[in-house]
Parts: C-alpha cells; sequence; structure tokens
C-alpha cells in the first residue's frame, strides 16, 4: 500500500504495481516504512545485507546503497528495490 524513506522522494512515485525505485540524500539514516495491503503479510527490509526493522532508520554510506523491500503474503511475494544514493 505504501512505501516511504523518512521524507526522500522516490523516483517514480510509488506503486504497487512498479517493483524498481531511485532516489537521493546527503542524509546519514532515514526511517524506512513499507505497508502492505494484506494485514497478515510479512515485511522483510535490507539495505545490502544488513537486516531493517520495518519503521526503523537505515544507514546510508557514500554512494549507491541497495535497499531491498520483500512483501510475503500466503504463497505470493513481491520485492522492491531502491538505489539510495547519498552523495
Amino acid at each position: 500500500a505504501s512505501l516511504t524513506l523518512g521524507s526522500l522522494v522516490l523516483t517514480p512515485e510509488f506503486d504497487a504495481d512498479t517493483v524498481t525505485y531511485t532516489t537521493t540524500t546527503t542524509n546519514a539514516t532515514n526511517t524506512v516504512t513499507a505497508t502492505a495491503v494484506d494485514a497478515d503479510a510479512t515485511i522483510a527490509i535490507t539495505v545490502g545485507a544488513t537486516s531493517v526493522t520495518n519503521g526503523q532508520a537505515a544507514t546510508w554510506e557514500i554512494g549507491e546503497n541497495i535497499l531491498t523491500v520483500t512483501v510475503t503474503s500466503g504463497s505470493e511475494t513481491k520485492t522492491y528495490t531502491v538505489t539510495v544514493t547519498k552523495s
């Protein structure tokens, strides 16, 4: 239903049917929040190989950071990828 990274603007704007996004930041961290349409779905968030708890801050390194959000509902799984570039 939604995916936000603090006040960062996703490109393109979030749409459940779009799975690849980009954004830029100068901040060291941003809060990552993902909300599934199905209340029983599970959400797994990683930055590179580091797990991030939904609603908590992710830490960005200088350059490109790959954020992955995997939503699982029953036997269905969908993965969203956001490339966060920190300058």
